[in-house]
């Protein structure tokens, strides 16, 4: 046993009930487990206990790359090659980043030497915001009369236009005389799918860390999506919760801030846990899943909603071939955030001003098969700074032996 274990505690239970997946039992989740002193490892997480999977995969990445991952892993498990290194619950409880005892383990993103892309403007709601965005000029007090304007010209349901079809081109033609075209609209139904890089390898946060908006910002929103784990090969072998934290007005001022506004210091949250594909849960239930958000202020304000993947423009599978093919490689695999239909306007600080994130927020997103990711929003000049790249990994894992 290691001088690190934490053992069970009935007080942190419940955190387990709703973090973990409705069907946790049958599930099989992969997620990384930070052991101080020791770095990352690869673990594998039932309910009761976090299990090292170091001896059949070095990192998560590796892991993804085995044939047949799910069954291979479930194997090593069966012969008993996986020793418990956690209770599961009580690692939960300290991957709490406000009260976490560095001394010991806590959960990483689970992803680790993947690329990490996002596909943007893939549902309606979404698409609608970018333009509105777009026409107000990333000024959120002009956003409900640009709403109205928009709306009135394009209208709120193009839910039936297939991305890349004659009828979208026909529509194409028709908003471009109306002088209502927009760059959102032409990823959004035009043929080619937005594909662009969320976050650096290793950059991702996990559950229960702080995730960071950039100082400077004042009109900002959580974006719940699920994302799928591919490997080096294209196959998409599971999936977990994301929140891609989106700046409106930085990517409103100009989309060449599309950088500034999507990757900046704990911006990217993945979690809790990946789950592989398996005979209990594969890409048709990911393809019916609707994703619940909620954010609790510090000053009591609430706000929920719900995002259907059902209603996606495009099949995951058409954004994961757009994002890595013949054009794109991605040798360590790739996580690939789907986007969202979420797209917030309740208002917050006034009438007409839509809503915009607070430090102290509390966001979780959640679906029953794939869990909750919960994280709490900081400015990413005050989230601890992201120091662990690549190298430190490799050096970590040649002191324990798993570099060939």
């Amino acid at each position: 046993m290691s001088d690190n274990m934490l053992f069970f505690d009935p007080q942190v239970f419940s955190m387990l009930l709703t973090q973990l997946p409705q069907d946790a039992h049958q599930a099989l989740l992969i997620g990384r487990l930070w052991m101080p002193g020791l770095g990352p490892f690869v673990v594998a997480v039932t309910p009761e206990d976090v299990l090292d999977l170091s001896a059949l995969a070095a990192t998560c990445s590796d892991l993804l790359e085995l044939d047949a991952a799910a069954q291979r892993v479930k194997a090593f498990i069966a012969t008993g090659q996986a020793r418990p290194l956690a209770d599961t619950s009580a690692v939960l409880a300290n991957s709490e980043e406000t009260g976490r005892d560095t001394r010991l383990p806590w959960f990483l993103a689970p992803c680790d030497l993947q690329a990490i892309k996002a596909a943007g403007v893939t549902f309606v709601a979404s698409m609608l915001e970018r333009v509105i965005e777009e026409q107000a000029r990333g000024d959120a007090s002009r956003a409900e009369a640009v709403r109205q304007a928009v709306v009135a010209v394009i209208g709120d349901n193009l839910r039936s236009v297939v991305p890349g079809s004659p009828e979208a081109a026909q529509l194409k033609t028709v908003l471009l005389a109306q002088g209502m075209w927009s760059q959102y609209l032409e990823v959004g139904i035009g043929p080619d799918a937005e594909i662009f890089t969320k976050a650096q390898p290793m950059s991702a946060v996990g559950t229960g860390a702080l995730i960071g908006l950039h100082p400077a910002s004042q009109w900002n929103n959580p974006e719940p999506e699920i994302v799928l784990a591919a490997n080096s090969r294209g196959e998409v072998v599971g999936a977990s919760l994301g929140n891609d934290v989106n700046l409106r007005d930085f990517e409103g001022r100009s989309a060449l801030l599309l950088g500034k506004a999507k990757d900046n210091n704990a911006s990217c949250a993945i979690g809790p846990f990946i789950r592989l594909f398996d005979e209990h849960f594969c890409l048709d239930d990911v393809r019916q899943c609707d994703l619940s958000l909620k954010v609790q202020g510090p000053e009591g304000f609430v706000m929920q909603g719900s995002s259907a993947l059902g209603q996606i423009s495009r099949d995951p599978l058409d954004l994961v071939a757009q994002a890595m093919g013949p054009y794109h490689q991605y040798p360590d695999g790739m996580l690939l955030f789907l986007g969202t239909m979420f797209a917030p306007t309740q208002d917050r600080h006034g009438p007409g001003q839509g809503f915009t994130h607070v430090v102290g927020d509390v966001v979780s997103v959640s679906t029953p098969l794939l869990g909750t990711l919960s994280n709490q929003v900081t400015t990413s000049d005050l989230a601890p700074p992201w120091v662990y790249g690549t190298s430190a990994l490799m050096r970590d894992l040649a002191k324990r032996g798993l570099l060939a």
